[in-house]
């Protein structure tokens, strides 16, 4: 279980606006936070199956509430997994990378120069 000095740190760092307490990026933020707390207790304890069920379950809300938010606010959601450093947020901007190359105004400066390499040696045989 969270401290109360790390749940409030976490309320005032996500919260929404001044008397925001339970928004959904804080609800995320504490979950997360708890989950990472049960998932070191559950290296050193390998044996705790009760601690290993609360952590699914904690896991599975924080799993709808990111869905919620995701379908809700994105940006709000985008901004909250790359705080949070969730694998989300990485595909995203793999994504987001990919969009970019796939966008014919997009040039990326190694592929130019893969190609002319491609070039100089079709005109060196």
């Amino acid at each position: 279980m969270l401290e109360k000095k790390v749940k409030e740190k976490l309320i005032k760092k996500y919260r929404v606006h001044d008397t925001d307490t339970g928004s959904t990026s804080i609800q995320i933020a504490i979950l997360t936070e708890e989950i990472k707390e049960l998932t070191e207790h559950l290296k050193k304890h390998k044996h705790d199956f009760s601690s290993r069920r609360g952590l699914l379950k904690k896991v599975g809300e924080r799993r709808k509430l990111l869905r919620y938010l995701q379908k809700d606010n994105f940006e709000q959601f985008k901004d909250v997994t790359t705080k949070l450093k969730l694998k989300i947020a990485q595909r995203l901007q793999e994504e987001e990378e990919e969009e970019k190359k796939k966008d014919k105004s997009y040039i990326n400066p190694e592929e130019d120069e893969s190609e002319e390499d491609e070039d100089n040696e079709e005109a060196e045989a």
